[in-house]
């Protein structure tokens, strides 16, 4: 008799299942805040530096913080994925990966919870540092950049990758093309699915944002080895 471990897909911090999960949650965030919330990206930083240029250039002082507030947050977000990273405090986590992921998760809990005369700036200054904790920390896609919140860059590189893949029969082109597409429709569905649901639920439908990134949190936990895995025996 022995004990035979089973093979299970990784789930890494670059993995493609990963990236897909955070995609979705991506796309979901900016149609929730878009819809729900005065018209502001949280993800999306540019959209917000645009109308804050918009607001000045017209003279029109008055809200300016809607689109200020969301911006510092967001600065917020790339120095705090820095900070866990120092050797002390990363050696204290054990995972800044699985920290983070934690700790989006309870953001975008918490959010879900705030009562309906909150200011919309709160809630898009939640969510603009957990967008930002995403993009600093879960970066690559397999050996690839690449951003599970915004889209443009990964159309750039998956309409490359396609070019390169069939005009030079490359196949880590076409590889790379693949898992890109898969990106791209997850950020799609997400943006689909955040309209339905925050347009039927209210602003209690971002709890289906915190509900993708547990799933993600209990398989990125497997694959690190912080779960046990099934065992069979013969």
């Amino acid at each position: 008799m022995f004990v035979k471990q089973h093979k299970i897909p990784s789930l890494s911090s670059n993995s493609v299942r990963l990236g897909i999960l955070l995609a979705v949650v991506g796309g979901f965030l900016d149609a929730y805040t878009f819809i729900s919330r005065d018209g502001v990206f949280a993800n999306a930083q540019t959209g917000n530096v645009v109308l804050l240029a918009v607001k000045v250039a017209s003279g029109e002082w008055r809200g300016l913080l809607q689109f200020i507030l969301p911006i510092f947050a967001f600065i917020l977000g790339v120095l705090v994925s820095e900070i866990v990273k120092i050797p002390q405090i990363r050696q204290a986590l054990h995972s800044y990966r699985r920290s983070i992921l934690i700790l989006e998760c309870l953001v975008l809990a918490i959010v879900g919870f705030l009562p309906n005369n909150v200011p919309n700036t709160v809630v898009t200054v939640c969510i603009s540092f957990v967008s930002s904790l995403q993009i600093s920390t879960f970066n690559k896609l397999d050996k690839w950049a690449y951003n599970s919140t915004m889209t443009t860059g990964n159309l750039r590189t998956a309409t490359r990758a396609a070019y390169v893949g069939f005009t030079d029969h490359n196949q880590e082109a076409k590889k790379q093309f693949k898992e890109f597409s898969g990106i791209i429709f997850a950020f799609l569905l997400g943006a689909m699915t955040g309209t339905v649901t925050t347009n039927y639920m209210g602003d209690t439908s971002i709890w289906i944002a915190s509900g993708l990134l547990v799933i993600a949190l209990i398989l990125y936990h497997r694959d690190r080895g912080y779960l046990p895995r099934p065992i069979s025996s013969k």
